[in-house]
């Protein structure tokens, strides 16, 4: 699939920023707190600057809100509809944390509540796609959800400095990685449910290949649906992806425990969120890079 740069901050943004909420909302911050303001204006610039990227990937941005009324039957539908629904109650709870130093219980566990449905509806836009068999799995999802709450859990610790932060973002760190190592592995071994010979319906005469292209020049599906990555190429990504992403935080999160609470201990923290999104960043070029449509077949 092509990896088009919109999807991409957006998948990656708005999960960070719907994390970096999660946290905000379960009431770990005081609210009288400079850092704790702070935190709530970074949040909601992530996840908008992230859903202003997704509209660019429409053919008519203009149009999006007509893509909300879809929600009975498509996750895109779901994830804008959850998307307008976490949005308010969020910024009415960082308006109270903001202007009147108060944290509100009930709005801050609708927050949760609604930046894990979100998050979810998200990766079920990909996840639930049977035409990309690298997508369609439960893993998809499960990877979604733990790089949000651990680039959450990570940017949190950069504002507060929390003990209890740290742990958790190194615990969450670890299961974004086993998860996303597994749904590689199952993409290693993965045996494509549609191939040339069922696409075409000649399967019993024999092994089918492509005599000559359908078109003699590219078109929509060929740019958007058979995007090609060499795979030495991708290995090497994949090794970036998870240092930079996963390895060099964890790193600087055990670091930032031996210093304390203290400005070098603050500092190493922020060059590890900075770290975090951009490992995230390839992780996500990667997932759309390496998809392969069914439709590929035929071309």
């Amino acid at each position: 699939m092509h990896p088009a740069f919109s999807m991409i901050i957006f998948t990656t943004l708005s999960g960070l920023g719907y994390g970096l909420a999660i946290v905000l909302g379960l009431g770990f911050f005081d609210p009288a707190m400079v850092a704790t303001k702070l935190a709530y204006l970074t949040s909601l610039t992530l996840i908008a600057t992230g859903l202003i990227a997704s509209l660019f990937h429409l053919g008519n941005p203009q149009r999006a809100w007509r893509a909300l009324s879809q929600w009975r039957s498509s996750w895109l539908s779901r994830e804008g509809v959850m998307a307008i629904a976490t949005f308010v109650p969020f910024t009415l709870s960082a308006g109270l944390a903001i202007f009147a130093n108060r944290y509100d219980a009930t709005l801050g566990l609708i927050s949760v509540l609604g930046s894990l449905l979100t998050v979810y509806c998200t990766s079920m836009i990909y996840g639930s796609l049977k035409t990309v068999d690298s997508w369609h799995t439960r893993l998809t999802p499960l990877c979604f959800i733990s790089f949000s709450l651990a680039g959450g859990f990570l940017l949190a610790s950069t504002f507060s400095g929390m003990l209890i932060l740290e742990l958790l973002a190194v615990l969450l760190l670890l299961t974004a990685l086993i998860a996303k190592v597994v749904w590689r592995n199952r993409i290693a071994t993965l045996v494509p449910r549609s191939t040339p010979e069922s696409a075409t319906g000649l399967g019993f005469i024999g092994k089918v290949r492509l005599f000559e292209r359908p078109h003699s020049l590219d078109n929509y599906l060929t740019r958007e649906m058979g995007f090609r990555v060499a795979r030495k190429h991708a290995a090497k990504l994949w090794i970036i992806s998870w240092l930079s992403g996963v390895v060099l935080p964890i790193a600087a999160l055990l670091s930032a425990m031996v210093l304390g609470t203290g400005l070098p201990a603050q500092l190493i923290l922020a060059v590890a969120a900075v770290s975090h999104l951009l490992g995230i960043f390839v992780e996500r070029w990667l997932f759309f890079a390496e998809a392969k449509h069914a439709v590929t077949n035929y071309y």
